[in-house]
C-alpha cells in the first residue's frame, strides 16, 4: 500500500498522482519523513471526524525529542551554571597565573632577553585567557566573571605601580627599564582592554576576537620582528620598521581567522568570508595607527585596542 493513501480520504486523488514528476508535496513529505512514525489508535482521531473519510485509521503522531548539544568543555562542569562559572573562572585564572610565572621566572633566571620576555607576556597572556572563553556560559554572567581574570590584574598593576605593593620578578617581566612605574601604563592599558573586550564585547563579537588579537598577537610580534629583520624603518616614524608593521598586520589578521574558527565550533561566531574581510580591514588600520608616531607618544597598548573598536565596530 502506497503511504499516501493513509492519509487521504477515499476516493480522492493523491499529491502523487496528481504530480507524479514532483512525488510528495512538502507538507506530505514532512508527515512521511524519517522524522516520523505513525502508529494508528482510534483514541488518535476526533470524534467529530466521520468514520468513513479515512480509508485506514491513523494511530499515533510520534515526534522524536530534540537531543541536547553541549560543548565538550562546558559538559565537563557543573550543570548549575554559577557553580560552572565559578569553576570556569578558577581554571582560566591557574591557566593564566600559569603563564605569568612561567615568563616571571624565566625573567627572573635571564632564559631570554628582557625585551622578548616583555613580549611573549604579552602575546600569550590575552591569547590563552581566550581560549578559556567556552568554559564560561552565555550572557552577563559567565562575561562578567570572565572579566575578573584581567580585572584582577588591572588593580595588581595599579598596586605595583603605585609601589604600594612589590614584585621584582613581576616589574622585571612586564616593564623596559625595570622601573615599577612603567606598569601604569602600557602593562595597565593591556590588562583595561582584554576586561573592556570580555564585559562588553564577549564571544561571540567579532570586535573581541579582533582587540584581542592585534592586540596580543599583532603588537607583540611587531616588537619581535622589527628589532630583527627592522632595517628599514618607516619614513614617517624612524621608531618603527616597515617589517614590524608587516608582522603585526599579518599576525593580527591570521589569529583573528585563528579564533574565527575556534569559536565557531562552538557556534559563538558564524564563519565567513565578509568576517574574514573585515579581520583584515581591523588588522590593517592597527598596524597603520600602531606606526604613527602618536601611537609612540601614547602607547601602542592603547591606541591599537582603541583602532580595533572603533573600526570593528563599524566595519562588524
Amino acid at each position: 500500500m502506497h503511504p499516501c493513501r493513509a492519509l487521504y480520504p477515499a476516493g480522492l486523488p493523491t499529491p502523487c498522482s496528481l504530480l507524479p514528476h514532483f512525488g510528495h508535496s512538502p507538507p506530505l513529505a514532512y508527515f512521511t519523513s524519517t522524522l516520523f512514525r505513525l502508529r494508528l489508535t482510534p483514541a488518535s482521531i476526533p470524534d467529530s471526524l466521520p468514520a468513513a473519510t479515512l480509508r485506514y485509521p491513523i494511530t499515533d503522531l510520534r515526534v522524536p525529542r530534540r537531543r541536547r548539544v553541549t560543548s565538550a568543555p562546558a559538559a565537563m562542569l557543573p550543570e548549575n551554571a554559577v557553580a560552572a562559572d565559578i569553576c570556569a573562572t578558577a581554571i582560566s585564572g591557574g591557566v593564566a597565573t600559569f603563564f605569568l610565572l612561567l615568563w616571571e621566572q624565566t625573567a627572573k633566571r635571564g632564559v631570554f632577553d628582557q625585551k622578548l620576555n616583555r613580549k611573549l607576556v604579552h602575546i600569550s597572556i590575552g591569547l590563552v585567557f581566550m581560549l578559556c572563553w567556552p568554559l564560561f556560559s552565555s550572557g552577563y554572567q559567565g562575561a562578567l566573571l570572565a572579566s575578573l581574570i584581567p580585572g584582577l590584574n588591572i588593580i595588581r598593576m595599579l598596586l605595583l605601580g603605585l609601589g604600594i605593593m612589590k614584585d621584582e620578578a613581576t616589574v622585571k617581566s612586564m616593564s623596559r627599564y625595570n622601573d615599577y612605574r612603567e606598569l601604569l601604563k602600557g602593562p595597565l592599558y593591556y590588562a583595561a582592554a582584554i576586561t573592556w573586550a570580555c564585559v562588553v564585547y564577549y564571544r561571540t563579537s567579532p570586535v573581541a576576537i579582533a582587540l584581542i588579537c592585534n592586540l596580543c598577537a599583532g603588537d607583540g610580534l611587531a616588537d619581535v620582528v622589527g628589532r630583527r629583520f627592522g632595517t628599514q624603518k618607516i619614513p614617517y616614524n624612524r621608531h618603527k620598521s616597515i617589517a614590524g608593521s608587516v608582522a603585526m598586520a599579518s599576525a593580527g589578521f591570521l589569529s583573528s581567522i585563528g579564533y574565527m574558527y575556534y569559536f565557531s565550533k562552538f557556534g559563538f561566531v558564524d564563519k565567513s568570508w565578509d568576517m574574514v574581510l573585515g579581520f583584515l580591514v581591523v588588522s590593517l588600520a592597527s598596524a597603520l595607527v600602531e606606526s604613527l608616531p602618536i601611537s609612540t607618544e601614547l602607547d601602542d597598548n592603547l591606541t591599537v585596542p582603541l583602532t580595533s573598536i572603533l573600526v570593528g565596530s563599524f566595519i562588524f
